[in-house]
């Protein structure tokens, strides 16, 4: 995989993965979240995670409805999870292999234009 801008990744579409391919190694995987401030890597390097604080719970609400839109449109799904009413989080892999593949970043830097709009602060993933 090449390391690509999070301009480059945000102009770019998800491919269809139904396997077979190999998960981005982790060297490649790190280098790449370099362009995408707050991502971290979890599950020994399988997963890539954001949290945010939001405004409040309708805000978490509708930030995730706008990821859904996007996702849906790539057919790439991401967990999203809600706690104490308005902490986000969104962790993303590629299901089908096990780990991470272009499409998850991709997807990411899609997440972060969205985030721009609304009134949040980042958190860590330990928070």
């Amino acid at each position: 995989m090449e390391i690509q801008t999070f301009a480059e990744l945000a102009a770019r579409k998800c491919k269809p993965c139904e396997g077979g391919v190999k998960a981005c190694p982790l060297p490649v995987a790190e280098r790449q979240l370099a362009n995408l401030p707050g991502w971290e890597l979890t599950y020994g390097g399988q997963r890539i995670r954001k949290a945010w604080q939001l405004k409040n719970f309708l805000e978490g609400l509708r930030f995730f409805q706008d990821v859904a839109e996007v996702a849906e449109a790539d057919a790439h799904h991401p967990d999203l999870h809600l706690e104490g009413y308005r902490n986000v989080s969104i962790e993303i892999w590629t299901h089908s292999i096990g780990g991470l593949s272009e499409n998850d970043f991709i997807l990411a830097a899609k997440i972060d234009k969205i985030a721009e709009k609304y009134s949040k602060k980042p958190t860590s993933a330990n928070s």
